[in-house]
């Protein structure tokens, strides 16, 4: 057997290399960068520690703590602190915390007496009738209401996709809603009856799953699975072409040392969707990837500042805090880093996370940095109210950052399908595919590490689970 080609060294690549090395299945990851992990990358400097991308893993999955313990980093899991269970949302130019029980739904000032109403309205409301697809916007406007709409699921969804509620789908950007309206009638009866269901499966909600990092930041997970299979990664080396022969993949690369040909058993693709749509694929019948490039990436800015604990009023005493579209600030939300975790700033200091652009100001993430900076102080500032300036500051740009998966993207899915279908052996997983948090991504490369196994060996696999 030859090895699995795996297009890709983030989250997704790994987690399949892994698996497969594992199974005793051989793999080769060809990552074009030089380093593993994608948007995964953890900088510590001056005591502070930064993330480039996300911040924590959600622990949605046995499979997730699984590949933990595997990858032998049980004992350097940090999980976040209790009163990092608090969750703010600004109104009226200040953060108030989000009610976690009835009683505190009913006395919050986040929501007026008649968005109360409204939402106890919600079990009466008919299911969507499916005659077309809904956006989440018409979704929300239909069963919660405005309120609840503006100051709730707008800043949820710049919080999680950069996006626009009225441009997502709610069948394929938040598929367990959509499944609750559609099997229970209402979000309410089926948050009660779904949470049953989720404890029979031993999944838990992303809302309740734990939040997980580690002592030296997330990038400690792709750095350690690369280092597992470290003599199966191939940095700076770029696929350019991949060309189909019978059962043979064999794969054109472009490395420092010059162009070369590589035979392979199977090709799973796990980097965005607009890298997919730059391959060139060579095979009966033909397929053309560029229709992938369709799918849209804003543009996000992620910026890291570190202050002294005394010049910032807030107790930041929460995961951080999310920005309705309606309060007109330019930051899209801020998570409190250092109250997340411990040793991500230095005795006396705080660390805040915070987000520009993204669908609903995709120019303000394309400005300069020290524009940035100085808006996303200001905003800050304004908030929190901070009264010193930085002591530590870090920027990140990604042009193209989070799949938006808008009206329609359920034609992406089937093209995906139908193109695994067309090539056998062929495979696409990850966030433009499966979701798109690191815990999706991270299950992603865990389930098509299975599939690709069932492929190469159809006859243990069914054996297996025949027994």
């Amino acid at each position: 057997m030859n090895s699995v080609a795996i297009i890709g060294a983030g989250i997704t690549g790994l987690t399949a290399g892994f698996r497969l090395a594992q199974k005793k299945i051989p793999v080769t990851l060809y990552e074009a960068s030089d380093r593993v992990g994608g948007v995964i990358q953890s900088v510590r400097r001056n005591g502070f520690l930064a993330e480039f991308g996300p911040n924590t893993l959600l622990e949605t999955s046995p499979k997730i703590r699984a590949l933990i313990r595997d990858a032998g980093l049980e004992p350097h899991v940090l999980v976040s602190a209790e009163s990092a269970k608090n969750r703010y949302l600004v109104r009226n130019r200040r953060p108030i915390a989000m009610p976690g029980s009835l009683a505190g739904f009913l006395r919050t000032p986040l929501f007026s007496p008649g968005a109360k109403l409204r939402l106890f309205a919600e079990p009466f409301i008919r299911r969507w009738h499916n005659r077309r697809e809904e956006n989440l916007g018409e979704f929300v406007l239909r069963r919660l209401g405005r309120e609840f709409l503006d100051y709730a699921i707008d800043p949820l969804v710049a919080g999680i996709y950069a996006g626009d509620p009225f441009r997502l789908s709610v069948q394929h950007a938040f598929p367990k809603i959509y499944a609750l309206e559609q099997r229970y009638g209402s979000l309410i009866r089926g948050q009660i009856l779904g949470a049953r269901e989720r404890k029979r499966r031993a999944e838990v909600s992303k809302q309740d799953a734990p939040k997980l990092s580690f002592d030296h930041g997330l990038q400690v997970l792709p750095e350690t699975l690369g280092a597992r299979i470290e003599h199966s990664v191939q940095l700076r080396a770029r696929v350019i072409s991949i060309r189909r022969q019978e059962r043979l993949w064999t794969l054109a690369i472009e490395t420092p040392q010059g162009a070369e040909t590589r035979p392979h058993s199977a090709v799973l693709f796990a980097g965005p969707a607009y890298q997919l749509a730059e391959l060139a694929l060579d095979q009966q019948p033909p397929i053309n990837l560029s229709y992938f490039n369709q799918i849209y990436y804003p543009p996000v800015t992620s910026v890291v500042l570190g202050f002294r604990r005394a010049d910032v009023a807030h107790p930041l005493d929460g995961f951080g805090m999310l920005i309705p579209k309606v309060e007109g600030f330019s930051i899209l939300g801020t998570l409190f880093s250092s109250s997340l975790f411990p040793n991500r700033a230095p005795e006396g200091h705080v660390t805040l996370t915070s987000y520009v652009g993204g669908v609903r100001n995709p120019l303000l993430a394309l400005k300069s940095f020290d524009e940035i900076l100085a808006l996303t102080y200001k905003d800050l500032r304004s908030i929190l109210g901070i009264t010193g300036s930085p002591t530590f500051h870090h920027s990140i740009r990604y042009p193209r950052a989070i799949p938006q998966y808008e009206v329609g993207y359920g034609r992406f899915k089937a093209a995906m399908d139908q193109l695994e279908n067309d090539a056998p052996g062929f495979f696409v997983a990850g966030h433009c595919r499966n979701g798109i948090s690191m815990g999706d991504s991270l299950i992603s490369g865990y389930d098509v590490a299975d599939r690709i196994e069932a492929f190469l060996r159809p006859d243990a696999t069914a054996a297996t689970a025949a027994g």
